[in-house]
């Protein structure tokens, strides 16, 4: 088996090194780690902009430099969380608490170094994962019928949208939307129009490039345009000498480092984990087996290597169950998985088989994608913070302008675009409410899957419900999905009984402290 798979391998760095696949990989990093650094220019709406340019690109390049996007920020995230304490993305949050301390001491060179380092090593724990994972993965995937995939999709979008930041309620009624949204259309089974409102330009459904770029471009913009401040003066300057660690601080971050991957990995096998909830763990990880933990938030180097880790061996991860099972960990994947079927390539336990180039080139190029990142950070750290000069007054605008051109290209059609206005403004206020719209883009991507899938389980069984449990996977897959729901009310229940009586101690120390004064 690891002679064939280390065969398989050898294919996918010769369909990585190949020379537009070496550029589309180039432009996805250098893309993916400049969105990295600029605050409000989120992976979302990037990914979403840059969707249409697959129509014209070859399968292979097409997904390498979405995936190159996607992971590259990462390393640009750092960037910002480190030198200047600005979180451009959530999984970078946790990274200042001791990445920014350590550059006011005027250690933030080494606390880079240290960063490029804990991301290169989890990156590769992660390629390896998915190296070994997906095959075994798939393996099990064959023995699905439509019962056992529907019972899995469903668990996928519970998982996806109960685990996601904010309610959990919330994040149910936002899967719920999407799937809604999915069903706008031509019903493919009777010929009758859903949800169309009478709009007959609806008949072919709503494009996943007009409601990717409608919810994660026009609402992300309008929502932070007036926000989001000037920052940074553009002389912060670092030699390389100075990113290189000290022996004192490979000791301490090594074991952080390790650490953090394995967290990172784990993690990444959970749909809708992802890596913030990553980082977070592996930081109160790192506190916890500290011997010094008064250190941490003060400038601690592991409360850096440990995050950073954790978040690049589970964004690398986050492809196992999109690539083996068809089934995206967060909403970045679920626009990967959109990407894939627009060139015709379902993902799945078959796509090894069928398109051995797309897996195993992708698998290649993230080992290549992750040594361009760092030979492009090393050098050019200072441009990077040099651009977080530029005025937004400049930079919304032409990032509109891209979304139109965007939407319009995918279908040449303006009937899409005005659809994409309409979903931008309703997902603006949907945020101001607190819902999040990852768990919608879930939704829409799984819910014709969950729909087709249920129908022929339905048609198989003739109408019987139990053919969800009289199957051992599938009934395996229900009990999940029923426990994850249990596990929730649970939390919610436990977090409503403490309020008050964390409310009611914090009124008696309230009433100590006035008393000795």
């Amino acid at each position: 088996m690891i002679s064939v798979a280390l065969s398989d391998l050898v294919h996918g760095f010769e369909v990585a090194l190949q020379p537009h696949n070496i550029l589309a990989c180039f432009i996805g990093v250098f893309v993916g780690n400049l969105v990295g650094v600029l605050p409000g220019m989120g992976v979302m709406a990037t990914i979403s902009i840059l969707l249409p340019l697959t129509f014209v690109l070859p399968p292979v390049a097409s997904i390498l430099m979405l995936a190159g996007i996607y992971y590259g920020a990462q390393y640009g995230g750092a960037i910002c969380s480190i030198l200047l304490n600005l979180p451009c993305h959530p999984p970078h949050a946790v990274t200042c608490l001791d990445g920014y301390p350590l550059t006011l001491q005027g250690r933030g060179g080494a606390a880079l170094g240290i960063t490029m380092l804990g991301a290169f090593i989890g990156a590769s724990f992660g390629i390896l994962q998915m190296i070994v994972f997906s095959p075994l993965i798939v393996s099990i995937a064959l023995r699905f019928g439509p019962a056992e995939v529907c019972a899995l999709m469903v668990l996928g979008l519970l998982a996806g949208s109960t685990l996601a930041r904010g309610s959990p309620l919330k994040g149910v009624a936002m899967t719920l939307f999407g799937i809604v949204l999915s069903c706008v259309g031509t019903d493919m089974t009777d010929g009758t129009e859903r949800f169309t409102l009478g709009f007959h330009e609806l008949g072919d459904g709503i494009e996943i490039v007009a409601l990717a770029l409608g919810f994660f471009g026009v609402a992300e913009f309008l929502n932070s345009a007036n926000r989001v401040r000037k920052i940074g003066n553009g002389r912060l300057r670092l030699k390389f000498s100075e990113m290189r660690p000290s022996r004192d601080d490979l000791k301490r971050s090594l074991p952080a480092i390790c650490r953090g991957t394995l967290i990172g990995s784990l993690c990444s096998l959970i749909p809708g984990t992802g890596p913030t909830i990553a980082s977070f763990i592996s930081y109160s990880v790192e506190k916890r087996v500290s011997k010094t933990p008064e250190r941490f938030g003060r400038g601690a180097i592991e409360g850096v290597a440990s995050p950073e880790a954790s978040t690049h061996s589970s964004v690398q991860g986050d492809f196992i169950p999109t690539m083996s099972l068809g089934i995206p960990g967060d909403s970045v994947m679920a626009l990967i998985l959109a990407a894939l079927l627009i060139q015709g390539i379902t993902p799945g336990p078959l796509l090894i088989s069928e398109h051995p180039d797309v897996f195993w080139g992708l698998i290649a190029s993230f080992w290549v994608g992750n040594i361009l990142l760092v030979a492009l950070n090393v050098p050019m750290i200072g441009l990077w913070v040099r651009l977080l000069s530029i005025p937004y007054s400049y930079l919304y605008p032409s990032a509109l302008l891209f979304v139109c051109i965007g939407v319009y290209s995918a279908s040449n059609n303006m009937f899409q675009v005005e659809v994409t206005l309409v979903l931008g403004l309703v997902g603006l206020f949907l945020m101001w409410l607190g819902f999040h719209p990852a768990p919608m883009l879930l939704g829409f991507v799984l819910g014709p899957r969950v729909e087709e899938n249920f129908r022929r389980a339905m048609i198989i069984s003739n109408g019987d419900l139990r053919t969800f449990i009289d199957q051992p996977i599938s009934a395996t897959l229900v009990a999940l999905s029923v426990v994850l729901i249990a596990v929730q009310i649970w939390v919610r229940l436990r977090a409503r009984r403490s309020r008050p009586i964390a409310a009611a101690t914090a009124a008696i120390r309230h009433a100590e402290s006035l008393a000795e004064n």
